[in-house]
């Protein structure tokens, strides 16, 4: 399994790397959403994206509404990483593409449960 791992911090990005390899998961990183499409551009073959939505040059909500409309990794499912809780907001989201949430700050069991949710791996 792929993932691609989207965050302006550089902290962020490295702790989800840890959590997620141990789960047996191989990772690639972006530090936003410009930088993430144009590493789907180059590369398809993702099983999942960790996208942050508070990030400079492209946020989360402009990347996965770029992602979807542009067909880019269309099997691929995009976790949201924030610390945005209005409904509004995750309605947006989700009407625009992504799959899950993970709501910062998260513990590695939280990460765990969404991997789960969305059958990444066994109980």
């Amino acid at each position: 399994m792929r993932a691609l791992i989207v965050d302006d911090s550089s902290f962020i990005r490295e702790y989800l790397r840890h959590l997620l390899h141990r789960m047996g998961v191989v990772c690639k990183e972006a530090v936003d959403g410009s930088d993430a499409l144009s590493v789907l551009a180059a590369e398809q073959d993702f099983d999942l994206m960790l996208l942050d939505v508070n990030m400079p040059v492209m946020n989360g909500l402009e990347c996965v509404k770029a992602l979807r409309a542009a067909r880019l990794g269309p099997e691929m499912k995009v976790m949201m990483v924030t610390t945005e809780a209005d409904h509004s907001f995750i309605a947006t989201a989700l009407d625009n593409g992504a799959d899950e949430f993970l709501m910062k700050p998260f513990t590695p069991e939280s990460l765990r449960e969404k991997m789960l949710l969305l059958g990444f791996i066994a109980a």
